[in-house]
């Protein structure tokens, strides 16, 4: 086999090769990527990382793989376009591990996500004393509905014990296994002055105008003229809690369900997290929930939580932090169930290892963030048989430390060893450097990018002269001088989590970065203390939401002034120059694209050949804003349209200030009308905050804002973010990147381990004073990021703007305790 730093030797067989890739942005890029090699792909942001990675090869195995089921399988399957490339050789079956979030399904925990939970389920049903039943007796999402008793069963030696049975599942049947319970406000789902015809409900997407007016009117169990304050308890009760029950109104038959049973069903049966932001904002305004007082939580009925096994039982353990329950697993020696617990022991160890041991197995996935979700997925391919499969990874090293990078590479190298490819996008140079081939994508972003401007070894990037090559060994310095504080937040007793009752005090008016590492305490300090509070503008990462209808104008409501103003410029109405609404294409209702579905067959998708993919009803083009239409608008380019908005008779300052904006945080490349689901995760990280900046609020809280962002585009983060505190704002941001730290004027770390090691400050001053000190795990990375500079000045003039950091009484010994046991 070939050196893997010279692929091109490789025999055939040990290539995948691309010729002519244009999906996206991609200019017909040919590329040989070598087999079982570890192969990462750079980048700037928005330079068809994805587009090649995820978009062509990795899907183009998924379609492959569909195609060898059966026709009537893949009519259940979603439907997958052939990529835009001309030859695609070499594939093998690609499994992509990317930084989407778990889902918004609130049954879903961390245990049930890898099958942790599974495993300790069979566990507990072999040795849990009393014995009640199989697995399914342990699952909180198996409703216990059937029969369940107890008999008398004779042991050796003429000893009876008496055994608990349970057929059925180990539902708590008063949360139905939810662990809370919820009370709705009745004053927050309609107005009992009005009646229902009067407008009552308040409820999202509860209109009279509709099919509920329709049900409302024709059902027969209230009057719809009447105000619902005079409705009888019967009426209020079949208004507000009335079963499922079979109606026909004008002739067809329909189902008319309670508000309550339908606001469950709809809104409470999924993670709030998930919900679009006005039904988000209905629910927590109208919903309180509580810990269900019967399972106090577990989610599982009485009988699951009464067998145990040496004093617990299997919510406790669940509950339990993982690097512990590992521990607990491994004092278990029982033969019958050997081959279980070395499966499960090593599960659990491979949260360990990939830096999630904080978590427990109880947490529901879809509180994990991006990396942590990210992280999760990898367990069960870690311990996987199959080879020769090729994984992607969308930058693993997402929310992690300095610290825990290594032991993702070793991770990453782990999967290559074991016979596999592993392709990888990524900007953090300590995962850029264990590659054995470099694939870097560019020269610029967007129709800037889309070329391979270099592929080989790591020393021919740095020595490439790319923009890539030339940044990969940039080391930050720290500021000469940082700002002075106009004030402070205080944050008193935070409990949050695993904080341990967190005084601290957050400087105002300067740039403060919150450190640590994974699991130490960081979100919950800022996101359980000080987001929410008056003023404070969050940015965290939960993800943008949108169909691909939805595209930057949309999001950042930059179409409502360029509507506004092409519909003044031609004594219109604004709805015509919406593709969603009056103005789209009739043929493909402002889809652009015709879906034909072939029913057992992959469905197609083509360009509306009536509007040629525009969107726009023909009519509509003909009106014109300077020299422009609005298809030409949406096709222009951020930057391009902060010119074009910014002077001459399109002259439109609204839009031209969210314009500006979107330039302002790097995504001047990115065209006005591009769908939202073709933006990689930093785009759309981006593009939230350039939708935050335009918010009232005099303290800005940003989740790692370096999430997808190239080394190049560093320093103009670092910009926009003194522009920032330069105009009067307060700045706070959870970071892990040591350029960010750098070059902050106050830090707060927090550790000084993770999960139940974490939870204290244990260093607050300016990052001087945290490199001389290098009294914890951030300080010792940091100063080896930045060398040893002299210490900066601590403000203009001399002047002293803080006081010395203070390192946490116990930081240094428990961090030195660690060691010396690692």
């Amino acid at each position: 086999m070939a050196s893997p730093n010279h692929p091109h030797k490789a025999d055939s067989h040990d290539l995948i090769r691309v010729q002519g890739a244009r999906e996206n942005n991609l200019k017909d890029v040919s590329v040989e990527i070598p087999k079982r090699r570890l192969t990462v792909f750079t980048g700037v942001s928005g330079s068809g990382k994805s587009s090649l990675v995820f978009g062509t090869i990795a899907a183009e195995s998924q379609r492959l793989i569909n195609e060898t089921y059966s026709t009537f399988v893949q009519g259940f399957m979603p439907t997958l376009g052939r990529p835009e490339v001309d030859v695609l050789e070499g594939l093998t079956t690609a499994i992509s591990v990317d930084q989407e979030r778990m889902g918004g399904n609130p049954r879903s925990t961390v245990g049930t996500a890898t099958d942790a939970s599974a495993m300790l389920r069979v566990l507990w049903s072999r040795l849990g004393k009393p014995h009640i039943g199989s697995s399914n007796a342990f699952s909180f999402n198996v409703p216990s509905v059937r029969a369940a008793g107890s008999i008398t069963v004779e042991k050796a030696g003429g000893k009876t014990e008496k055994v608990i049975f349970n057929r059925a599942g180990g539902m708590c049947p008063r949360c139905e296994g939810m662990g809370s319970v919820s009370d709705i406000d009745l004053s927050q789902l309609y107005d009992d002055k009005k009646s229902l015809n009067e407008g009552a409900l308040t409820i999202p997407g509860y209109s009279m105008d509709g099919w509920y007016g329709r049900i409302f009117r024709g059902c027969g169990f209230f009057d719809p003229d009447k105000a619902i304050r005079k409705f009888s308890k019967k009426e209020l009760h079949d208004l507000l809690h009335k079963e499922p029950t079979k109606i026909k109104v004008d002739g067809i038959n329909l189902t008319y369900t309670g508000l309550i049973p339908q606001i469950q069903k709809s809104f409470l049966s999924k993670d709030v997290d998930s919900l679009q932001p006005h039904v988000r904002a209905f629910v927590e305004r109208a919903v309180t929930f509580a810990t269900c007082p019967e399972c106090k939580g577990t989610r599982l009925n009485e009988a699951a939580r009464s067998s145990k096994i040496k004093g617990i039982n299997i919510a406790e353990a669940c509950a339990m932090q993982i690097n512990e329950l590992a521990e607990w697993v491994r004092g278990l020696k029982e033969p019958s169930v050997a081959p279980l617990l070395a499966t499960l022991g090593h599960t659990l160890d491979s949260f360990v290892e990939i830096g999630l041991g904080y978590l427990s197995l109880d947490r529901p996935s879809g509180t994990l963030s991006g990396g942590e979700a990210q992280r999760t997925k990898m367990i069960g391919h870690l311990g996987s048989s199959l080879t020769d499969v090729t994984y992607v990874f969308d930058e693993p090293t997402i929310g992690l430390h300095p610290h825990d990078i290594q032991r993702m590479n070793d991770l990453l190298l782990r999967l290559r060893d074991k016979g596999n490819t592993v392709l990888v996008v990524e900007h953090k140079p300590e995962t850029i450097a264990i590659a054995d081939h470099v694939i870097d994508l560019g020269p610029g972003a967007g129709s800037g990018g889309g070329e391979v401007v270099f592929q080989g070894t790591v020393d021919g990037l740095r020595a490439s002269g790319t923009l890539t090559g030339r940044h990969l060994s940039d080391r930050a310095s720290l500021k000469p001088s940082v700002r002075k504080p106009s004030g402070v937040m205080k944050v008193r007793g935070a409990r949050t989590h695993n904080l341990k009752n967190v005084d601290v005090d957050i400087p105002l008016g300067v740039l403060v970065v919150i450190t640590g590492v994974a699991g130490s305490g960081k979100s919950s300090l800022i996101h359980g203390s000080v987001s929410g509070r008056e003023g404070v503008v969050s940015v965290d990462q939960a993800p943008i939401r949108g169909s691909r209808r939805s595209n930057p104008a949309t999001y950042t409501d930059l179409l409502e002034p360029i509507r506004k103003a092409f519909a003044k410029a031609n004594g219109v109405k604004p709805a015509l120059f919406s593709a969603n609404s009056e103005g789209a294409c009739p043929t493909c209702n402002g889809a652009g694209v015709i879906y034909t579905d072939l029913v057992m067959m992959a469905g197609v998708s083509t360009v509306c050949e009536d509007c040629a993919g525009r969107r726009f009803q023909a009519s509509v083009l003909n009106y014109r804003l300077g020299k422009l239409n609005i298809a030409e608008v949406l096709d222009l380019s951020v930057q391009e349209a902060v010119s074009f908005f910014g002077t001459g008779d399109a002259r439109t300052p609204a839009a031209h200030a969210i314009l500006q904006r979107m330039a302002d945080v790097g995504l001047g490349y990115l065209r006005l009308g591009q769908p939202l689901t073709t933006l990689s995760g930093g785009e759309r990280q981006r593009l939230k905050l350039a939708t935050h900046m335009g918010e009232d609020g005099g303290v800005y809280v940003l989740d790692e804002p370096t999430t997808g962002l190239h080394l190049a585009d560093l320093e103009q983060l670092l910009g926009l973010l003194d522009r920032l505190v330069d105009s009067g704002k307060s700045v706070i941001v959870i970071e892990h990147h040591l350029a960010v730290m750098a070059h902050a004027d106050w830090m707060i770390d927090l550790g000084p381990g993770a999960g139940h090691d974490g939870g204290r400050v244990v260093f607050e001053g300016p990052p001087a004073d945290l490199v001389a000190a290098k009294s914890t795990l951030t300080g010792e990375h940091l100063a080896a990021f930045v060398g040893s500079p002299a210490r900066p000045d601590r403000g203009k003039n001399g002047d002293v703007t803080h006081r010395p950091g203070r390192v946490g009484r116990d930081a240094r010994g428990d961090r030195e305790g660690k060691r010396a046991t690692r």
